[in-house]
């Protein structure tokens, strides 16, 4: 059912609520909790594109290659080992393990040898946050999010029964140091940044990140640093704040193979994190999860062994691709603001209407054919919208892109 503006009133959730019941001499909780996070966004456009058959979606943050061929190989050879029906180690295989240490100290600059951290395999980033958060917060605790936000992250908080404090970023979507000192509280357990940036892909410098890093050390938090999209950066160097001095005490870095070697479906990632919290994740990833799939952990060793090269010849086209999606709404200048994309492969659009977003979403989808996402499940104000380009290659760009440019043209002048 809709409201009065188009809109699904259960899409992006109500507050978290508990039932107590008296009659009981030891007070026990039903939590509701599960019922009032918010819906998925990501199913909910998708299955209105499948309606409205020829849609393009710019919508779910996937790239437009396959995994690397070595991949594929491994895992059949691997298929009939017998080690593979047993479970494995709870935080991963150590050659796994070790290849990862390996990747970090080379690429991202943290040395595991010398750091209080150690390195966990989790099955995706989310499960990587999800745990973290179970690991450092308590129900009731509260943990600052950077909107627009990656609306996983609300969930697993909202799930795990803490708090969300959200701090807009500024007009260039940057973080506002200032006004994340003032949303730190008693209750604070930690400041999430995502770098680049998922849903603006704007990416945010050393500086900044350096400075959120010495915020959480001198206020005991936890800083926890999505890198996901580590390898898709496209204006300056990648930096991973865990490899500054000092920060393996209290910094958690989460990482992903779902974008970099296109393994989404694989549901493979890792995190470094301080070791005063092994004992806390092996508890809560054996209930959860028992170990990382053992298949998909030969997936993600022969996807390293192919490397970061392989990568970065395939994530090379982008920019050339968000330039040519960037021209695309260049005539829509006037009435569509858009943050600078340094990375990723996302453009964030802020749109002066007083339209809903969601509803210009619905009318794009079935007017014009073209799918995006509404920034307001992204914790974002106003009228915005979250398009996609990593699907994308530059033969296919101007057809989806095209659609967009049309469909927003007609919608923002009607």
């Amino acid at each position: 059912m809709l409201d009065d503006n188009g809109l699904d009133p259960y899409l992006f959730g109500r507050p978290i609520a508990f039932i107590y019941s008296a009659q009981e001499s030891s007070m026990t909780v039903q939590s509701t909790r599960a019922l009032e996070v918010q819906d998925p966004v990501i199913p909910i456009v998708a299955n209105l594109a499948r309606e409205n058959a020829g849609t393009i979606s710019l919508g779910q943050g996937v790239v437009h290659y396959r995994p690397p061929q070595a991949v594929f190989d491994a895992v059949s050879r691997c298929a009939a080992e017998p080690s593979l029906d047993r479970y494995g180690p709870v935080l991963g295989e150590v050659s796994l393990l070790e290849k990862l240490r390996g990747k970090l100290f080379h690429e991202n600059g943290i040395d595991l040898g010398r750091a209080d951290a150690s390195v966990v395999c989790t099955a995706g980033g989310n499960m990587a946050f999800f745990n973290a958060v179970l690991a450092i917060a308590n129900p009731g605790d509260e943990i600052i999010l950077l909107a627009p936000y990656y609306f996983n992250h609300r969930m697993a908080i909202e799930l795990a029964g803490c708090r969300t404090v959200v701090v807009q970023t500024d007009q260039d979507c940057q973080p506002d140091l200032e006004l994340i000192r003032q949303a730190i509280t008693p209750k604070t357990r930690a400041i999430v940044t995502v770098s680049p940036n998922n849903p603006t892909g704007v990416v945010y410098s050393e500086s900044m990140l350096r400075a959120i890093n010495v915020v959480c050390a001198d206020r005991d938090l936890f800083h926890i640093a999505d890198e996901a999209y580590e390898y898709f950066v496209y204006d300056q160097p990648h930096f991973s704040v865990g490899s500054v001095d000092g920060a393996d005490s209290h910094t958690i870095s989460l990482y992903s193979l779902s974008k970099s070697y296109a393994l989404a479906g694989w549901r493979l990632g890792y995190m470094v994190v301080p070791n005063q919290l092994l004992d806390a994740l092996r508890k809560i990833q054996d209930t959860d999860l028992i170990c990382p799939p053992q298949i998909c952990q030969v997936a993600a060793s022969a996807a390293l062994d192919a490397g970061k090269a392989w990568c970065i010849k395939r994530i090379d086209g982008l920019p050339a691709v968000r330039d040519i999606a960037l021209d695309s709404l260049s005539s829509l200048r006037d009435r569509c603001q858009i943050a600078t994309p340094g990375g990723a492969f996302y453009l964030f659009l802020r749109l002066q209407s007083d339209r809903s977003d969601m509803d210009i979403v619905r009318q794009l989808i079935t007017r014009y054919r073209v799918a995006v996402l509404p920034g307001s499940a992204f914790g974002a104000q106003g009228c915005t919208l979250r398009v996609s380009y990593g699907a994308l290659e530059q033969a296919t760009v101007a057809e989806g892109m095209g659609r967009l440019q049309r469909g927003l043209t007609e919608i923002l002048t009607d």
